[in-house]
């Protein structure tokens, strides 16, 4: 497919080969980040030729072999995804489909498209995170075997090498390339992500949400498809705890069930998976953050969180831990507050309360919220800073 918009350098147009591994239609993959990067480029009139799907062809019979004798013999994971040969075909691929375009720069979503492609474009990559950030941090990244981890690193490695810009979503991870690849600091740059959630709310819309929020009643929602990672536990002690101490507090989680060790209390809501690649999904989430006073997400590992933008958004404070890629997502007493992942629910709860006792604080802190969305976490901001980049090459 192919979408001409004028990204005019001098007298020429600058098309960029966009790079992905999946659809990148497709708002289920990569929380729809595909999706709305490309969207984000067009806004700035960026044309782009899309490359993608990739195909895998490597034989998942071999795949299924190898992956059971690791576990058999080591009891260790091993992952298909940093496979040279994979990665060496996916080569393969962008170069042929390149040969029939006339496309200026390669733009891959995510580093492993590109370690093994030779061609006469400049390369650029947009991801989230590093191999040697990811290992031993998320669970799916744990307990992996040698080749495996030798793979990833090589991947990430070359890919940095034929990059003419490296971007990451956050300061931690751009440190990460910096830190264990020797990446130059020059080349390694940080764009955080936008909101995947459509919104043309403007400041007075945001203030009517704010002031409709209940003031003796505090309503928090958990956003999240992994109960244990995302820090389901310790949003439902504090919830608990609120009560207990006399503020009437609702928990609303979407994305996954709870997993508790008690029936489950009436201030909880479980709506389960909604998704947002329908209408009906979409504005339900709506809905969900504009009537919530925080969302808490107390990750123990965590990328960046687009959900913390989309938070932003409708002028919700975020409550999170100071981990990975947050830090950059959300800025304490700015757009809500970051906890130490081994925090006491005590100070969750002191803080909240605070705020409540001090409501006009609370307005202030929403406020300023949704000044970090339209200041800084939107995909029109993302795509002029990625469009500026473009430029200085």
């Amino acid at each position: 497919m192919l979408i001409y918009y004028p990204f005019v350098f001098g007298k020429s147009a600058m098309r960029l080969a966009y790079v992905t591994t999946y659809n990148p239609q497709n708002v289920e993959k990569w929380s729809g980040l595909g999706y709305y990067i490309s969207q984000a480029l067009n806004q700035h009139a960026i044309p782009i030729d899309f490359i993608g799907p990739l195909k895998e062809q490597l034989a998942f019979r071999c795949i299924r072999s190898v992956k059971r004798q690791y576990y058999k013999l080591r009891h260790q994971r091993y992952l298909h995804n940093p496979e040279p040969l994979i990665l060496r075909n996916y080569a393969q691929q962008i170069r042929q489909k390149l040969s029939r375009l006339k496309s200026d720069i390669v733009f891959s979503i995510t580093s492993r498209p590109i370690p093994y492609l030779e061609c006469q474009q400049p390369i650029i990559f947009w991801s989230d995170s590093t191999f040697a950030g990811l290992l031993n941090f998320y669970p799916h990244y744990s307990n992996l075997c040698q080749e495996t981890i030798q793979n990833w690193h090589l991947l990430e490695q070359l890919a940095l090498q034929k990059s003419q810009f490296a971007i990451y979503a956050s300061d931690w991870a751009a440190k990460t390339a910096i830190d264990h690849y020797g990446a130059d600091p020059e080349r390694v740059k940080v764009v955080p992500f936008g909101a995947n959630l459509e919104s043309q709310q403007t400041l007075e819309d945001v203030k009517t949400l704010i002031e409709a929020r209940p003031t003796d009643y505090c309503k928090l929602l958990f956003l999240g498809v992994d109960w244990i990672r995302k820090g389901g536990d310790v949003a439902f002690k504090v919830a608990k705890a609120l009560n207990q101490a006399g503020l009437p507090t609702e928990l609303t989680v979407v994305g996954c069930e709870p997993q508790v060790d008690e029936p489950l209390p009436n201030y909880v809501k479980s709506l389960g998976f909604i998704s947002k690649s329908t209408s009906a999904g979409k504005e339900k989430i709506s809905r969900l953050l504009a009537d919530s006073h925080f969302l808490i997400l107390p990750s123990m590992a965590e990328c960046f969180g687009v959900v913390f933008s989309e938070a932003s958004s409708f002028g919700v404070p975020s409550l999170a831990t100071q981990v990975g890629g947050i830090p950059t997502a959300v800025r304490p007493n700015i757009n809500g507050q970051l906890f130490a992942p081994d925090a006491d629910i005590a100070e969750y709860c002191t803080y909240i309360a605070d705020l409540f006792s001090n409501y006009a604080t609370y307005k202030q802190l929403a406020l300023s919220s949704f000044a970090e969305y339209q200041t800084r976490l939107n995909w029109s901001v993302a795509g002029q800073r990625v469009k500026q980049l473009l430029q200085e090459m």
